[in-house]
């Protein structure tokens, strides 16, 4: 992957002054090929919050969320201009160690991925990877991250089990007491909702707004009654009419972007005119 980074003497300018916001995206432009997917996108992301990222299919919501923690490196041909600061330092130095980045800037998936395992292997990975052995210690840590993910009620006699015969929605759960058992700053989450029922659906909410408290989350979902919901600032992407290429249109606290949005295009995308 390449990357056109800003000079040092701006990446220290920038680093001086986080007001509050755990990452920022600055005149960012993400290329596969020759495809443009977003271009000139600057973004605020605040601390503590949950920010959503709604839009049409195609506007480059999720290659926004990927840029977070460069899971768009593992794609061929992708090419990064502008540049994305968390906690005010770029992401996109060549100092900056990928694997501690996506472990400080967790993700959870589109559809539930529990790993083959037992439940209790799934939470117990991470950790495992980055140098925990002691079992007591692991036991403690996969019983905290399951009962933040409000699951280990419905598990504690199920961790031996293979976590693939868990329903859906205990799935998508056990995957975000996954990505907290590295202890991440920072949860991206990928139409989290799209394959679950509204029980389950209800449950991943809750979640939401409970570990807000202690992590900073960034959502893609489609569904705007659900953004409305959860998400304390929302950010509408469009494709550009003429160059299609994925662009910011409006940002803004939730219940105002839904009740009173600025610009006409958002106006038509909210009440359902298009999109």
């Amino acid at each position: 992957m390449e990357t056109t980074e800003h000079p040092a003497e701006e990446t220290v300018a920038r680093a001086s002054s986080t007001n509050g916001y755990k990452l920022r995206a600055r005149d960012l432009g993400v290329y596969y090929g020759s495809f443009c997917a977003v271009k000139g996108l600057s973004l605020d992301i605040p601390a503590h919050q949950i920010t959503a990222l709604i839009g049409p299919s195609g506007c480059g919501k999720s290659t926004l969320l990927r840029t977070f923690n460069r899971m768009n490196d593992l794609l061929p041909n992708t090419r990064v201009e502008g540049n994305v600061f968390l906690d005010g330092e770029s992401i996109f130095t060549s100092s900056t160690d990928v694997v501690m980045l996506r472990q400080r800037v967790g993700m959870v998936f589109q559809k539930p991925n529990p790993f083959p395992k037992t439940v209790y292997e799934n939470v117990a990975y991470g950790p495992r990877i980055h140098g925990v052995k002691r079992r007591t210690t692991l036991d403690d840590l996969v019983e905290r991250c399951l009962r933040r993910a409000a699951l280990w009620d419905e598990v504690k006699d199920k961790l031996r089990q293979s976590a693939l015969a868990l329903s859906g929605g205990q799935q998508q759960r056990l995957c975000i007491a996954r990505t907290l058992a590295v202890e991440p700053e920072v949860i991206l989450m990928d139409e989290p909702c799209s394959a679950l029922d509204p029980i389950a659906t209800q449950h991943i909410e809750d979640l939401m707004i409970e570990l807000k408290e202690s992590y900073t989350i960034v959502i893609v979902t489609h569904n705007m009654q659900q953004a409305a919901r959860v998400s304390d600032l929302t950010a509408f992407l469009l494709m550009h009419a003429e160059e299609r290429y994925g662009e910011l249109i409006e940002v803004g606290p939730s219940n105002e972007l839904f009740t009173n949005p600025q610009n006409e295009r958002t106006e038509a995308y909210v009440t359902g005119r298009f999109g």
